[in-house]
């Protein structure tokens, strides 16, 4: 998706990757996802030009139907579908370096029909379409993903806003892949600032605006045989969080293999960073409770804790 200058960040519409809010949930499927336009006009939002969002909320449908997490087919976007009543948490999602918004779908929708509002910027000079890609550029992401929040947070408070009636803007996470990730850490440099109240961290955790040291709870997802961002890059990054963090290793994978549908770790993925995020923007005690057996695969992933405030099941003997 893109945009031309002077439009809002958020300015998206139904289109490849839009993800958005469910109904009801946990690791919904078959949701259908509404989406929705943002609004523009500000200057704040002129200077983020070439920043697409996919965005989208709550679908008014019909409730989705909880399904067992990472079925191969998705939630439903369809554009015009009615909106649900009120408003939701907001996740801000992050791609990495060369790739776009949508190819991240098949998580952020399943997200999406678990309860949030996904807002998933294209950063414009490390996106996969970009004119004048740079990786330095990653450095500057944060105060970037930083101005696109504020720029929510005014249009919740707009009055009939089509986007900002469906977000509760005193409630964030953040989260992304690789670079994207890197992202994610560099928003927590200054400590935990309002309103994000969690982070999640896939293949990410260098330091790029400044030394992260999170006082919000942080979720760590990583491939123990990360070429491109080795694990212990990862585990440096969880080690320096001041608050409640979780560590989930993925044995002897990669990059990103266990973000698509139906490989092996998706589907722990899929659950483990749903769980965290009904508890850290819901206050979901029984999501807070699932996260160790969501996380437990036996032979493909480990699940640690630092401060975390549920018990962690002793690893199984074979």
């Amino acid at each position: 998706m893109s945009r031309t200058r002077g439009q809002a960040p958020g300015s998206g519409t139904a289109g490849s990757g839009t993800a958005g809010s469910g109904t009801a949930g946990h690791g919904s499927a078959g949701a259908d996802l509404a989406a929705v336009s943002g609004s523009g006009g500000s200057r704040e939002a002129t200077a983020l030009a070439s920043r697409p969002s996919v965005l989208a909320t709550p679908s008014g449908s019909g409730q989705a139907a909880p399904a067992s997490p990472g079925p191969k087919r998705g939630p439903r976007v369809r554009a015009g579908a009615p909106f649900a009543a009120g408003r939701f948490p907001v996740v801000l999602y992050s791609h990495g370096l060369r790739s776009l918004p949508a190819l991240h779908a098949a998580l952020t929708s399943r997200w999406a029909a678990a309860g949030f509002v996904v807002v998933a910027p294209a950063y414009p000079r490390t996106n996969q379409s970009a004119r004048s890609y740079t990786r330095d550029d990653v450095r500057n992401q944060p105060a970037d993903a930083w101005r696109l929040i504020r720029h929510l947070v005014r249009l919740g408070a707009r009055p009939g806003d089509p986007l900002g009636a469906h977000m509760d803007v005193d409630r964030f996470a953040v989260a992304g892949h690789s670079a994207g990730g890197h992202t994610t850490l560099g928003m927590f440099a200054s400590g935990q600032p309002w309103p994000v109240r969690a982070g999640i961290v896939i293949a990410g955790g260098r330091i790029v605006a400044g030394l992260s040291r999170p006082l919000a709870p942080m979720l760590f997802v990583h491939g123990s045989a990360d070429r491109i961002v080795p694990e212990p890059i990862g585990r440096a990054a969880y080690a320096r969080c001041l608050g409640p963090a979780a560590f989930l290793s993925l044995t002897g994978q990669g990059h990103g293999e266990y973000l698509t549908p139906g490989r092996p770790g998706f589907a722990q993925v899929l659950a483990t960073t749903t769980d965290f995020l009904r508890w850290t923007l819901y206050a979901d005690r029984a999501a807070l409770h699932r996260l160790p057996t969501d996380a437990a695969a036996p032979g493909l992933t480990t699940f640690t804790t630092r401060s975390l405030p549920v018990p962690v099941p002793a690893p199984r003997r074979s």
